[in-house]
């Protein structure tokens, strides 16, 4: 996968259209959200994209947390430090912070792992919703708004024990969902296997806002028109 396709960068700044954007979201992450759409008015960049883009300009760390700060539009300018430290933040046009990086211990900068770690991870990202999220919003009798889905990214974070050569894989390992009023948040865990060993541990934290009593048949329909969006790309 040549992720350089999906942002392009000029003195050390970055720019991604509305169609890299929404190229990616489809056809790596397998995400159909309707915000990443090339025409939606609220248009967003998915923020699996901007953890790819950080790996593949900084490399990977054994242990490593991105903190999402700051939506990321077709309009915006992200401004990459000329140094990379245990703790930097990717900053816009206006010095505001898009995202911070918080890493330790060991790196590498091998293409192949960074390649299969990325798509391998955003493939596992592109499945919370509907396949995981529906779950555990039935488990907790509650379901987001299907008139204003709202959906935001927290945090991400990854440990991984060494960088072994082989098959890199990756496992769903749980998820769980606290509710407080209309307000949600959800942790996703995940492991991280080469050969079928495993090498390292994930969990990507989501808020879901607009919270309302759980009904079978609103959430049919949002998943109904999901999985219509979705095999209309792939026909």
């Amino acid at each position: 996968m040549n992720l350089k396709q999906f942002y392009h960068l000029e003195n050390q700044q970055i720019k991604v259209s509305r169609e890299q954007a929404s190229l990616f979201a489809k056809s790596v992450a397998g995400d159909f959200n309707p915000l990443h759409d090339i025409d939606a008015k609220r248009f967003c960049v998915p923020g699996d994209l901007l953890f790819a883009i950080a790996l593949t300009e900084f490399g990977v760390s054994q242990s490593m947390r991105f903190d999402f700060e700051s939506m990321v539009t077709e309009q915006t300018t992200i401004n990459l430090p000329s140094e990379a430290s245990a703790e930097f933040s990717l900053l816009n046009q206006n010095d505001k912070s898009l995202m911070t990086i918080h890493r330790s211990g060991q790196q590498t900068n091998d293409a192949s792992f960074i390649a299969d770690l990325i798509e391998k991870y955003v493939q596992f990202s592109g499945r919370t919703f509907p396949e995981i999220l529906i779950n555990l919003m039935q488990e907790m009798g509650v379901m987001i708004n299907p008139a204003r889905p709202l959906i935001i990214y927290k945090d991400m974070a990854v440990n991984i024990d060494k960088f072994p050569a082989g098959e890199l894989s990756l496992e769903f390992a749980g998820a769980s969902m606290d509710v407080d009023g209309k307000k949600g948040s959800v942790k996703l865990e995940f492991d991280l296997l080469v050969d079928g060993n495993t090498i390292g541990h994930g969990t990507k934290d989501m808020v879901v806002s607009g919270l309302r009593p759980y009904e079978q048949g609103a959430i049919d329909i949002i998943v109904s028109d999901y999985n219509a969006i979705k095999q209309a790309y792939l026909a």
